[in-house]
């Protein structure tokens, strides 16, 4: 006998939230872990050349899969106007998360950097399995 469970806006949105959050973030912060090989392994003088490629790549992934993933997974809520300010929110938090993997580069190098990339991927999967149970089921 299967239990109907009710949908949970609010489960269904944050978990979303989350999940574009964690996954964005982790996309830049992968980006930053190809600068931190590139600045290891090449000249300075290359590096200038080949560094802030990666970065604005990784800038414009960490929105676009943030704003894009959050929009996915808060497909279950009715209004549009949730569902595109769950995105901006996911972009933007997701830039915030990429952001602050530039002070554990700093602290803890590149190691911290793969600590907080499996942090951001594992946040990330919380959220959408959140968003999945708030969207229920139907009978």
């Amino acid at each position: 006998m299967n239990a109907v469970v009710e949908k949970d806006p609010l489960a269904l949105g944050l978990g979303s939230l989350a999940a574009g959050v964690g996954f964005g973030g982790a996309c830049l912060t992968a980006a930053q872990i190809v600068v931190g090989i590139f600045r290891a392994r090449l000249d300075p003088a290359l590096f200038r050349e080949s560094a802030p490629d990666p970065l604005t790549a990784g800038l414009i992934l960490a929105v676009g899969v943030g704003g894009g993933y959050g929009w996915y997974r808060s497909w279950a809520l009715e209004n549009i106007w949730q569902r595109g300010v769950i995105a901006v929110l996911a972009a933007v938090g997701a830039i915030l998360v990429g952001f602050l993997a530039a002070p554990v580069d700093g602290f803890f190098g590149l190691a911290g950097l793969l600590v907080w990339l499996l942090l951001s991927i594992a946040f990330g999967v919380a959220g959408s399995r959140w968003a999945d149970r708030g969207r229920g089921t139907e009978p």
